[in-house]
Parts: structure tokens; sequence; C-alpha cells
């Protein structure tokens, strides 16, 4: 029997049945409208991190790179993305749904120019007080002569980045919350070949008549990706009538509203940092039998990016399209559709996460082979960023839902309690990560999996309080279908294992090699996936397939024409 929606939680006693199918289309086919979007950025954020590999490999130079690119990222996710996103964008929606446009556009503005005023204050700051920065992150980087000097540097260069993509974020929050979904999913696609194309310029170009290094000169693309990035979304704003006008009111309910939102999103965001920055030291001060201190940190955050790809098109794309959508239910008191909604999107989420959490986990070393082996990144860096890679992948599920959940909370004017499960999980790192590497031995896998741990935590804490919270989320439907789609995958990774093998034994471990296992071993692994679904009668794989390819078939279609 297809696994559906209509049954009902045992503590709701009158719980409506599921969402038609016309409303759960919609809304994926918006998630899939963000997830070709976002998948570009990832590929171009790969290349951008391939040809980064290339240049500079794992070692000094980009260790102190990531360390200063990581910093302001951190404060981005701590004050923009993050709490931003989260505060922004249910306010927002709640005034285009219940109050004039002018108003929503008035809010907009304020929103706009207190970024300008608090986000330009902390990036002076950063700037200052980047050496206790460097430090704090990374104390072990000292024992490098110039490390230490070069990650400063960096961190110094690359602040400014964190207020282009704070305002960048309220950007995309404003086209989000109008049901505008593909521009603001391709800004990071923009940053991404900004990034490394004004890098390039100026860093190998125009890099000695300026007195640039070239990993300066790679510094300073980043900023001006960063600026491209928000530049790339203004064009649609003017389009829906949006026009920024600097205006500052503090005592405005809807900036006080996102401000007592943020605070404690802020909080909650805090503990994320402060894991990161936990596994951060703990990676600065790991040994490497062949790389010594340079390594862990470079393959951590190699094996991150890989993440990223199905964490974005999946786990993000599915909570830009659900955030609005529930934020609208939340408004209007419509809590019946707030559930459907809710409980539709994670079923999605797992449908697509599962399999591609078993795919990193079989195929790691040949996706971490075929996009950055080459120059000065060796097998051996392959084969520890793949390990870390497997770990990392252990937690993508429980990543992707949270991705989902936490907005969900916002939506219902509820901050603290996602603050409190952040809190909470600083114990979860600190205790996993100590175990993993002073009593298993895992080293920098150890920090992967701590980080997988934390995820999984999150997302169990969370989903049990908002289904007792909103009388429901279908959890029987969610469960069966999760056992469905666990049988298919462990199948699916059964088969992908004995192909894989069978290439690397026939033609070895080479570039080309890797990239003959991917091209066999992918889509005999989706052929594999897909029928086990339809076998078992996971009857949303249908819908899944014709919602995040009917971007694709409709620019078929308009060529065709």
């Amino acid at each position: 029997m297809p696994t559906s929606w209509n049954s009902t939680e045992n503590n709701t006693a009158n719980e409506v049945s599921a969402a038609p199918p016309a409303h759960t289309e919609r809304l994926v086919r918006s998630a899939g409208v963000v997830s070709l979007s976002v998948f570009v950025s990832r590929i171009t954020g790969l290349l951008r991190e391939s040809i980064m590999a290339r240049l500079f490999g794992a070692g000094l130079i980009y260790d102190a790179f990531m360390l200063g690119f990581r910093i302001p990222n951190l404060t981005r996710d701590l004050f923009a993305e993050g709490a931003l996103s989260s505060a922004f964008v249910p306010t927002f929606t709640d005034y285009l749904t219940t109050r004039s446009k002018e108003e929503a556009a008035r809010l907009a503005n304020l929103v706009g120019t207190a970024l300008i005023v608090i986000v330009g204050g902390l990036c002076a700051i950063g700037i200052v007080f980047a050496p206790a920065l460097v430090h704090l992150f990374a104390p072990g980087y000292a024992a490098v002569p110039g490390k230490f000097e070069l990650a400063v540097t960096m961190t110094r260069i690359m602040f400014p980045f964190l207020l282009l993509v704070a305002l960048a974020a309220q950007a995309m929050g404003v086209l989000n919350a109008s049901n505008r979904f593909g521009v603001p999913a391709m800004a990071s696609t923009f940053f991404n070949i900004g990034s490394v194309g004004f890098g390039i310029l100026l860093g190998f170009w125009l890099g000695p008549p300026l007195h640039l290094s070239r990993i300066e000169g790679m510094a300073i693309g980043v900023v001006l990706g960063g600026a491209l990035q928000l530049c790339w979304q203004l064009p649609s704003l003017h389009r829906l009538g949006y026009r920024f006008w600097p205006v500052l009111d503090w005592s405005d309910s809807g900036l006080i509203r996102i401000l007592r939102l943020m605070i404690p999103a802020i909080l909650g965001n805090a503990a994320v940092q402060i894991n990161v920055l936990v596994n951060t030291n703990f990676a600065s001060t790991i040994f490497d039998p062949q790389r010594g201190f340079d390594g862990p940190v470079s393959w951590l955050s190699y094996a991150f990016r890989f993440m990223q790809l199905p964490l974005g098109l999946f786990g993000v794309a599915m909570a830009s399209a659900t955030l609005p959508s529930i934020s609208r239910s939340a408004a209007q008191g419509k809590m019946d559709e707030f559930r459907r909604t809710l409980s539709h999107s994670l079923g999605m989420v797992f449908l697509l996460t599962l399999p591609s959490s078993v795919g990193l986990v079989v195929l790691g070393k040949s996706i971490i082979g075929a996009i950055y082996q080459a120059g000065r990144f060796q097998l051996y860096d392959t084969q520890q960023t793949a390990l870390a890679l497997s770990y990392y992948a252990i937690g993508l599920t429980g990543y992707a839902a949270l991705k989902v959940l936490t907005p969900a909370f916002y939506a219902l004017g509820d901050a603290r309690t996602p603050m409190l499960v952040s809190l909470g999980s600083i114990a979860v790192n600190f205790a996993m990560a100590t175990t993993m590497i002073r009593v298993a031995g895992l080293r920098h896998a150890g920090l992967a999996l701590s980080t997988s741990a934390v995820a999984l935590f999150g997302f169990v804490v969370l989903f049990v309080i908002l289904r007792a919270r909103i009388g429901g989320i279908y959890g029987r439907a969610l469960l069966a279908q999760v056992g469905k789609i666990g049988a298919v995958s462990a199948a699916m990774a059964a088969v992908v294992a004995v192909s894989s093998h069978f290439v690397e034994q026939a033609a070895g471990v080479s570039k080309l090699a890797r990239l003959a296992d991917l091209a066999i071993s992918i889509p005999l692994g989706l052929v594999v996936y897909y029928g086990g679904c339809r076998l078992l009668g996971v009857s949303d794989i249908d819908m899944a397939v014709r919602a995040f390819t009917a971007p694709l078939r409709r620019r078929f279609k308009n060529r065709s024409l």
C-alpha cells in the first residue's frame, strides 16, 4: 500500500486528512525550482573548491585562507542567514498577508538600514580584533611559522563579506516571501563565479603590480563575489516594486518583533558556532603521521563542502519553499494546513536525503578523487577527506530535517525552543568530540562524527517537541515511509558498492577511473532506488521526480516551441 499522510496521530482525535495532491505538488515544485538553482550553486562551489585545491593544496596557505573565510562565515550564520532569515521571513510574510505592501516595504527598509548599522559595526570590530579571533579559533596555528599571521591577514580582508551577505540574505527573504525562489537560490552561484574570477584576476594577473600575493587576491575576490551575490537579486526586487531607502526607527513594532525573535535565534546559532569553534580547535591540534598539523582542517572543510550539495538540493530547497507557506498558515490560524505542509516537507526530505547519505558513504573516495585529486592534492588527501565525508554523511538527514523543523518554530513565534536545544547540543558535541578523538582515536573523522551526532540529536528533540505542540505531524506515515526508504537505500548501497569495487579493480584509482566509477555507479544506484521505491509503494517518488525535473522540462519545452 502506498505511503500517504491520511493516517492520524494517536494523540489527535480529530486530525484532518493530508493535503490534497495539488497543494503538495505546488510546494515540492517550488522546492524543485530552488533545488535546480542550488544544484548549479553547489556545482560552481565545488568548482571553486577544486580550483583552490589545485592552486594551494591542503596545507599552510589553504588552512589559513579557510580559517580567514570561516570566521566571517560563522558570524554570517550567527547574525545574517541563520538568525535573520528565521526571524525576518515569518514577520515579513505576516505583513504581506495581513497588512499592505507599503508597510511590508517599509519594514524591509528598516531591517536593511539596521543591518548596515549593526553588521557594519561588527565588521569593523572583527577587523580590529582579528588576531584574537584567530587565536581563539585555531591556537595551533601559532606553532607553524607564518601560519597565524597569514590567517589574521585573511580574516581582515574577508570580514566585510559579512555585511554583503547579510544584505543578500534579507533580499532573499523578501523574494521568497513573495514566492520568488529561483533568483535568490541562484545568488550564491554568482558568489562562487565572482569570487574565483575576481580572485584569479587580482591574485594571478594583477597581483604583482598591485603588490598582492596570490592568496590575498583570492581573499579580495571573496568580498567582490559577495557584492555580486547581492547585486544579482536587486533587479528582481525592483520589478516587485521594492526600493531601498534608508530609514531607522528602533521603536517600530515590526523591527522590535524581528529583533526579539533574533535574540534567541542568535543565542541558538551561537551554540552551533561554539560547536564549530570546539571542532576547529580540536582539528588544529590533531597531528597526522603524514601531514603533521597541516591537513585535518582542510580535509574537514573539503568533506563538508560535499555535504552542502545534497543538503542544499533537498534540505535548504524544501525549507525555502516551506517557510513562507507555513508562515502564511500560522498568520491565518490554519494549523491543519500548517501540519500537513510540514509533514509533507519532512517526508520529502527523508525521501531525498537518506539515499544521498548512503551514496556519499559508498562513493566518497570516487567523488573526492574525481573532483579534487590533482596537483598538490594527493591520493592520501583523497582518502582522509573521504573518511571525514563518510562520517559527516551519517548526519545528513538530521541536518536537512533541521532546516525544515527549526523555521517551523519561528513561524509559530517561538525562537526559545530551538535556542535551548542548540545550547544542549554543546554538551553533546564536546562529549562526542572528546570521546572520538581521545578514546576512539578517530582523529579528524571523530570530529565529523560528533557533528553528525549533534544534527541527529537536534532533529529528534525538535521533532518530538513540535509534534506534541501542534497535535501531531502524521508520525505514523512518516515512520512507515522512513522504514521503506531505509530498506531501499540499503539495497541501493549494496548494488553500488559492488559496482564501485569492480570498477576500481578494473581501472584503478586514477582520476579517470574515479570519473568512470561515478558515471556507472550513480545511474545504477538511481535506477535501483527508483525501482525499489515503486516496488514498496513509496508513491511520493513519482511526485518528486515530476516536481524536481519540472524546471528542466519547461525550459526544454520552451526551446522546442
